[in-house]
């Protein structure tokens, strides 16, 4: 990008290295930016279908001021700003193997909105070079010319908002941010530094060459100073310091002191004890201090006594900021571990659970017996229970922070505790048993062997790996995928037992047809030298044979086709609500059951209906009035009876 590094070597950009915090999804990082507070986890969930932001925002405030918006790119920011824009052109962001004409329809607005003077902030969201590091890695000779692209592009608004300040009496702001990285592989969960970082480009001709390392929250903070507009209510960001040093000592102490003043009120709202944080007391020494200097600003005093003054108070208030901003921050990222804890213990106990009843549960008998009564009524019982409730007591008492589990009623926490304890039990159980069952004699081969089978495995298999997927934002994007692969795998594995079970003969089955052949063979040969009729006794036995193999042979086609019948109801069931980052603009049939023709037609044959019934009565209504004479009759019918072909 040749003309972005020029600006930054000539000292007309500050450039900045912003450090997002995960996750590092599209919608949580615009969320992060306009908001500047710190999204969650489930934002991932969100990021598939982005609902409209009602949290304090960057975006909100400028329209509330007045501000007239214009944005063309990624419509997940329409969908999270409804209604904030004048003029919009949103590109969806699911074709991912798209990355020309997704930003080929964000530059052709270009030449007819910067020659406009009818808005006052423009965002473009180019979505080709993330594609591209989704498709190939950021290591793709495609990289290349898609940054040239873009230095174009740049180079193309830099020029046009330069003309304009000819003419206008304030510089113009052009920002340049990314909303996260990319790993050497191409994705950007958030677990290294490549996808945290991103570069911040403010390039003005006020500014003043300077590189940092800041926060990707601070952009939210130094907008709404740069634009007069209120910081959002939630943000925990700072203002950049370098971005308003060109101003004069007292508005560098009004802006910090706004900037403060919310940050304060954020940590009342979120902390009891917040007069004890450092951060609020460094704050509280810096607004004095500012107060003693605005005594001696009034005073017309311009010795070096108030420079220095005002040096001082700007290091304390800059002091005071960063310690409130990262108490803020870790207040937001602080969890309820005992109650995810507490949470986490009981699936896990049920998942063991099921994991033991599963292969008794597949096999040919399909029978478990879960030993409830004698773990419910011994010792290890109760003191499980009681070494919780103590447990529940200590955590509880000596938390600084509020705890969920801990604020229900003691009745709850304590039924929680004996379920807890009660499926320990039964497990220990469980286990107990089955190792008692496999140190007796096998008396029955054919029934004791309990040995798991492939599809036990790969149903083990695929319930753990599921699991374990989900630890990954990508995998929680495209978590429908997995279940495609487990349902058809799991089917293919069963039609291959099936057909196992059904239509190949084993060795034993041969013997033992030939032993039954062999024998009635014998019996008839008897028979004969006892001059018995056995005709009829054949053709009974013939009967129920045959009878017997077509019902055998219908089960076997029967279960044959059970896996297939399956896949198709889950292939109808796919299409009818498609769904992922790749598949969730096509067309399906829920998109089909709530497009306006559709309903439109739905409604015109309701209407129809209706209309028809309300004719109907009143015709009936109408011939059971006397009238007044034939001719009377005859054209109220006829009147009914055009109403009703209506």
């Amino acid at each position: 990008m040749p003309y972005t590094t020029q600006l930054v070597e000539k000292g007309t950009c500050h450039s900045f290295i912003a450090e997002a915090k995960p996750p590092t999804v599209t919608m949580p990082r615009i969320k992060a930016l306009m908001t500047g507070s710190i999204p969650g986890f489930i934002d991932v969930i969100m990021n598939l279908n982005s609902p409209a932001l009602l949290e304090d925002n960057l975006i909100w405030q400028a329209k509330t001021a007045g501000k007239r918006i214009i944005f063309y790119g990624d419509d997940t920011w329409v969908k999270l700003f409804p209604k904030h824009f004048v003029e919009y052109d949103g590109t969806t962001s699911f074709f991912v193997s798209d990355y020309t004409e997704v930003d080929d329809n964000v530059t052709r607005h270009l030449d007819s909105v910067l020659k406009r003077e009818d808005w006052d902030i423009l965002i473009l969201h180019y979505l080709g070079l993330d594609h591209i590091g989704h498709l190939t890695g950021p290591n793709s000779p495609l990289v290349g010319p898609k940054l040239y692209e873009m230095d174009n592009i740049l180079k193309k608004i830099h020029t046009s908002l330069l003309s304009k300040e000819e003419e206008s009496s304030l510089p113009n702001l052009l920002i340049v941010c990314g909303d996260h990285g990319m790993s050497e592989t191409g994705s950007h969960g958030g677990s290294s530094e490549e996808e945290v970082h991103t570069p911040l480009l403010f390039i003005s001709s006020a500014f003043e060459k300077r590189n940092e390392l800041v926060q990707q929250t601070d952009l939210a903070a130094t907008l709404a100073i740069g634009l007069g507009l209120p910081i959002s209510r939630n943000s925990v960001g700072n203002i950049i310091l370098s971005i308003i040093e060109g101003k004069t000592m007292r508005e560098q102490l009004r802006f910090l002191h706004l900037n403060g003043f919310q940050l304060s009120r954020l940590l009342q709202e979120n902390m009891p004890t917040y007069e004890k944080d450092p951060g609020f007391e460094h704050f509280k020494i810096a607004e004095k201090s500012h107060g003693n200097w605005i005594k001696l600003y009034l005073e017309g005093n311009n010795s070096e006594v108030l420079l220095n003054l005002g040096k001082k108070v700007l290091k304390q208030y800059l002091e005071a900021l960063k310690i409130l901003s990262s108490s803020l921050s870790k207040q937001v990222t602080q969890y309820d571990m005992y109650s995810m804890m507490v949470g986490t213990v009981i699936v896990l106990e049920v998942l063991l659970l099921l994991l033991l009843c599963m292969p008794k549960a597949l096999s040919s008998r399909a029978e478990f017996e879960v030993p409830l009564s004698p773990p419910l009524f011994s010792l290890l019982f109760y003191l499980m229970c009681l070494m919780l409730c103590a447990v529940h007591v200590i955590v509880c008492t000596s938390a600084e922070s509020l705890c969920y589990f801990c604020s229900i009623s003691w009745l709850m926490a304590v039924g929680v505790m004996m379920l807890i304890s009660a499926l320990m039990c039964v497990i220990l159980s469980a286990f107990g048993k089955m190792l008692e069952n496999s140190k007796l004699p096998a008396k029955n081969p054919a029934v004791s062997n309990s040995s798991w089978s492939e599809l036990d495995i790969l149903m083990l298999a695929g319930t753990v790996g599921h699991a374990v997927s989900l630890g990954a934002s990508s995998f929680v994007e495209e978590e429908h995928q997995t279940w495609y692969f487990l349902i058809n795998t799991l089917c293919l594995a069963l039609c291959q037992e099936i057909c196992r079970h059904y239509f190949l003969v084993k060795e034993c089955d041969l013997q033992l047809s030939t032993a039954v052949k062999q024998n009635f063979e014998d019996i008839e040969e008897t028979a004969q030298c006892r001059n018995v009729a056995i005709s009829s006794c054949d053709s009974k036995l013939g009967k129920v044979t045959s009878s017997g193999e077509f019902l055998k042979g219908s089960e076997k086609w029967m279960g044959l086709a059970s896996p297939w019948i399956i896949l198709i109801c889950c292939r109808l069931l796919r299409s009818l609500n498609q769904t992922g980052v790749q598949w969730a603009h096509r067309p399906d049939f829920g998109h089909w059951l709530t497009r306006r023709e559709v309903l439109e037609a739905k409604f015109r044959l309701l209407g129809k209906r209706l209309k028809s019934r309300t004719s109907m009565v009143a015709f009936s209504e109408m011939l059971s009035v006397p009238c007044a004479g034939p001719v009377r009759q005859a054209e109220l019918e006829s009147q009914c009876m055009d109403e009703a072909m209506m």
